[in-house]
């Protein structure tokens, strides 16, 4: 199968006359086709290289950011944790309601700060 975009155009048979001189631009041309794919085969085998480079970067910082993650699952859990057994020592539903009115009212003023500055 022939395709339009493909650069190669055969040459044109000779009768076998011209002989060596056929034989020499035809490994002229060999020649030269050996070096622009040694080209191509050296670009391709930079990029893959860079390619290779790059996965293992976007690795190292996809297994900090789990780390960092499962870090952060811990503490979190051992916060909830501590603020369920807060509740149940002592003033009860009181005390969770301080605690929530406290973290709404800190927000505001986070809100605030952050928009009027």
């Amino acid at each position: 199968m022939r395709r339009n975009n493909y650069p190669y155009q055969p040459l044109n048979q000779q009768p076998s006359g011209s002989g060596p001189a056929n034989h020499d631009s035809l490994e002229a041309e060999n020649e030269l086709a050996a070096e622009e794919l040694k080209q191509k085969i050296g670009a391709l085998k930079s990029l893959t290289i860079d390619i290779g480079n790059e996965v293992r970067y976007q690795d190292k910082l996809l297994r900090g950011i789990d780390d960092d993650m499962d870090r952060t699952s811990g503490f979190l859990g051992n916060t909830m944790t501590r603020v369920v057994r807060l509740a149940k020592q002592g003033g009860g539903p009181r005390q969770m309601c301080y605690m929530f009115l406290f973290i709404l009212l800190v927000f505001f003023i986070l809100w605030i700060t952050l928009k009027f500055k």
